[in-house]
């Protein structure tokens, strides 16, 4: 195929992914486990000669053997090691990123359980500062959705089921839907 480029290397690729945004270690093997074995298969395709159906001699022709699943795990396991040694790659960035990202509109429990699909926890201090700010956050964005206090209980059911669902704590949903003062509190 002329024109077609050869696909990058792992240490390419994986950089290539980092400058568009942050990514743990754990997504960011899974990726370059995924991008090695398609490295693997256009190599594999490409020294195999085109087979002819009437040639019985190049069907004899041995294939060349990939490499083994250990193999690009480790290789891809020393890619991720070089990353993070020169920072280009670091977890505290990722969870400091997400964390950032998603303040505004989630709760603790959300972002916690975002982090852990990475294999990441969160530090006692941000965990800290999350907390004591779990009521502002979710009254900002109570606010920004419906702006008043239900007057009903099926639409008030509906605001708390909404808070929820973004993750914040059943106290901070409650005092938010109860319509408190926040000087009150």
């Amino acid at each position: 195929m002329a024109g077609h480029r050869p696909l990058p290397s792992l240490k390419a690729q994986a950089l290539a992914l980092l400058a568009r945004r942050e990514f743990s270690r754990s997504e960011l093997q899974t990726r370059l486990l995924a991008h090695a074995r398609k490295r693997v298969a256009a190599a594999a395709a490409a020294q195999a000669p085109p087979v002819d159906p009437w040639d019985h001699e190049a069907a004899a022709v041995e294939p060349v053997e990939a490499p083994s699943a250990e193999t690009l795990h480790a290789e891809v396991e020393a890619v991720l090691d070089w990353l993070a040694t020169r920072q280009f790659q670091s977890d505290a960035r990722f969870v400091e990123t997400r964390v950032n990202a998603r303040a505004a509109r989630h709760g603790e429990r959300r972002i916690r359980h975002e982090l852990a699909q990475h294999g990441l926890a969160l530090d006692a201090d941000t965990a800290q500062h999350l907390r004591s700010t779990e009521v502002q956050r979710a009254r900002e964005v109570w606010l920004k959705r419906f702006g008043a206090v239900a007057s009903e209980a099926h639409e008030r059911a509906r605001q708390m089921r909404f808070l929820a669902a973004r993750g914040f704590s059943a106290e901070a949903v409650r005092r938010v839907v109860g319509g408190r003062d926040p000087a009150e509190e």
